[in-house]
């Protein structure tokens, strides 16, 4: 690929997200640092069956509300070549991924899959009734977020576009400049600004956009209807629906990153190993023992 504009050469040599854990409805996954990927929890749908990847650079895990009806989820993994790999439910056809190229970062919503390409444009495969997979058009973009039915693109001049579900407001970031990250959950969210400081649009039922008064924050997280930061120091901020305890997190020290589930929240260590809480009904906490998980940036 020809880098001609200064565009492109500042997405050459962007740092790309490389999310080394993930969370999803009922499960948790993980890569270690030789590029092995470990998963417990719910593996109705073989969601868990990743044991067999290899040289695998960063995983997602398909997410989705709280609710009688729902549950079922995927697992995605980007390899290190540019490729993508994705194994558990498929109903629309949101593992169907083999085709993708040159992607550098990757994301899991409700039946839906998000892929980051080298060039910031985005490719996206699965459910699309509320147009949540409508991303073509994007360009220059160096992070993607999904929610249920929402999916957030952050631009390399620091604004944010949005397609999808709007009902609760959810997509309302043409505003927003000077962010650095994005995350999106159940019906909100959040961004990260340069400055520390977090921004929040959606739904807030539970007070999960109750984030105004953070600072300090380097790394942000959203569950279905729960949002956690990553501060400078290590610790942990958290707010929003707290039913299983998963904002229970002020006791957590030396964390390097975070990811959030639909009632689930883990943390990785600096010393490679996994702290949890929250909803464990299929063993999605059980992480405990993990070692070696991958630290992000290295």
């Amino acid at each position: 690929m020809d880098y001609g504009s200064p565009k492109e050469a500042m997405l050459k040599v962007k740092q790309w997200p490389k999310e080394t854990i993930a969370a999803g409805r009922r499960h948790t996954v993980g890569l270690t640092s030789d590029g092995v990927v470990m998963a417990v929890g719910d593996n109705k749908l073989g969601q868990c069956d990743v044991s067999c990847w290899r040289d695998m650079i960063a995983v997602a895990a398909g997410n989705v509300h709280m609710a009688t009806n729902t549950g079922n989820a995927h697992t995605i993994g980007l390899k290190s070549d540019g490729t993508v790999a994705a194994i558990g439910w498929n109903k629309d056809n949101q593992c169907e991924v083999n085709d993708w190229r040159e992607i550098v970062a990757v994301v899991a919503g409700w039946r839906r899959t998000i892929g980051l390409q080298s060039d910031g444009a985005v490719v996206a495969v699965g459910r699309n009734n509320e147009d949540q997979c409508n991303v073509s058009s994007w360009k220059d973009i160096v992070a993607v977020a999904a929610g249920d039915w929402h999916t957030i693109g952050l631009q390399l001049d620091g604004t944010v576009v949005a397609v999808g579900n709007n009902r609760y407001r959810q997509r309302e970031v043409s505003d927003w400049c000077n962010i650095v990250a994005v995350a999106a959950g159940y019906l909100h969210t959040i961004g990260l600004k340069s400055d520390g400081t977090v921004m929040s649009v959606g739904g807030n039922k539970h007070d999960q956009c109750e984030v105004s008064g953070w600072g300090g924050i380097v790394s942000i997280a959203a569950g279905s209807n729960h949002t956690v930061g990553l501060k400078l120091d290590g610790t942990v901020e958290a707010v929003g629906w707290n039913k299983y305890g998963q904002c229970n997190v002020s006791d957590w020290r030396d964390i390097v990153a975070i990811a959030a589930g639909c009632a689930h929240t883990v943390g990785l260590q600096s010393d490679g190993t996994l702290v949890a809480v929250g909803d464990n009904e299929y063993g999605q906490c059980d992480v405990t023992s993990w070692r070696s998980i991958q630290l992000p940036g290295n």
